[in-house]
């Protein structure tokens, strides 16, 4: 791989600055989470049932996964530069149509066109594989994520603080400022990174086979699927288990769900700091581990008689904690497979990710009502932690015995 020139901030003849990544993947967790708490407020605002505000945040993640698959192959022909331009520009649009909607249905239809900031996420990780190798990109990644995971842990508290002090517009207002900031720090710091295509966007859609038929991109694929699944699983499901199930109040279930977050922060700390030195299939085979391990012990402990909420949600920060260690290592793997189709290897990855996750989110919500303890969302947790341990141990034998698999 050609050696690039160090990076200069603000400078996009050489590679983008680190921070200008950071802000182009936090930018779609921001806008995920930073509303929720003004859900019910915006309920009342626009006077429909709070079930109809809800599909705020379903069809945003519906539409998520469905862009991802478009959004690596398209940056693969065109570029990651105007690609994500042109993303964030449509989301700074996009937000303001949310602050002038004048009915919960157009409000909807804006809310969905924000989905479009899912190409930081793709493309960040998509950036630093151009820029560097696999090992080092996991590391790298991992840094990325490690600043992208502060969003979910602060995002709802500030996006709970404004709507309460100044409405729930001010969480798009908040939005809007920082896509814009984002769209002009991409602009003055990010260069085009991918390498030159001269084929045809259709030729690029064609060699989706060369993708999809290599075992390992699946190995990689099922890994971060599965180990992150049963992180939306525990979405889905905590917030019945503390407050039904171990009766705790809404601040305690909030302080308690920070848990897996901090986990996950040093994960990606230590997937930061390890990756290159250890290999992305062994952090992989570590994190899916750990992960498994962690839901493990509140699984055996049921059974032993000893159930309490600082047993769970504690055992849960391993889970965090592995994911810190697998994810970015996870997409480094799917990226390197074919280097040359690593936009569309993200895009894929990812809207794999968020459709298995979001399926057992909803699994876990269903299993779990009327249940009077926490097993249902345990066995979920436990099943899907223990596929990615398998998905990573066959793509292990499988790049030992099959040479360019």
């Amino acid at each position: 791989m050609t050696a690039k020139p160090p990076a200069r901030y603000l400078d996009r003849s050489t590679p983008p600055h680190i921070s200008t990544l950071i802000a182009a993947t936090s930018l779609g967790a921001m806008s995920m989470n930073i509303f929720l708490p003004s859900l019910p407020q915006m309920a009342e605002h626009f006077e429909v049932d709070y079930a109809l505000m809800q599909r705020s945040v379903t069809l945003y993640l519906m539409v998520n996964a469905i862009l991802q698959l478009g959004i690596g192959p398209i940056s693969d022909k065109f570029g990651r530069r105007p690609v994500l331009l042109g993303s964030f520009l449509l989301f700074s649009l996009a937000t303001v149509g949310c602050l002038l909607a004048p009915t919960a249905e157009i409000f909807l239809g804006f809310r969905i066109a924000q989905a479009v900031v899912v190409a930081g996420l793709v493309l960040g990780r998509a950036v630093v594989r151009d820029m560097v190798p696999a090992n080092q990109a996991a590391a790298m990644i991992g840094y990325v994520t490690m600043g992208m995971a502060l969003v979910p842990m602060i995002g709802p508290a500030i996006g709970g603080v404004l709507g309460e002090t100044f409405g729930w517009q001010a969480n798009f207002v908040l939005l809007l400022v920082t896509g814009v900031v984002v769209l002009a720090l991409t602009w003055f710091d990010l260069g085009e990174t991918a390498p030159v295509s001269t084929g045809r966007f259709r030729d690029q859609v064609r060699e989706y086979p060369e993708l999809f038929t290599s075992r390992r991109f699946w190995g990689y694929c099922g890994a971060t699927t599965f180990a992150s699944g049963a992180f939306f699983a525990f979405l889905g499901g905590a917030p019945y288990v503390g407050s039904e199930i171990y009766g705790l109040t809404e601040s305690q279930v909030g302080y308690y769900f920070g848990a897996p977050a901090l986990g996950y922060f040093v994960g990606n700390f230590v997937s930061a700091r390890l990756s290159t030195r250890l290999g992305i299939n062994t952090m992989i085979l570590y994190g899916t581990s750990i992960s498994t391990a962690g839901v493990a012990i509140p699984f055996v402990f049921h059974f032993l008689g000893f159930d309490s909420a600082l047993l769970f949600f504690g055992s849960i920060t391993l889970v965090g904690l592995g994911n810190g260690m697998t994810m970015p290592n996870g997409n480094s793997g799917m990226l390197s497979v074919r280097p040359h189709l690593a936009g569309s290897a993200s895009g894929v990855g990812g809207a794999v990710m968020l459709a298995g996750g979001a399926a057992l989110a909803d699994l876990a919500g269903s299993w779990l009502t009327g249940s009077p303890h926490a097993l249902p969302l345990i066995v979920i947790m436990l099943s899907s932690s223990a596929m990615s341990l398998v998905a990573i141990v066959y793509t292990i034998r499988r790049e030992r015995f099959v040479v360019g698999a």
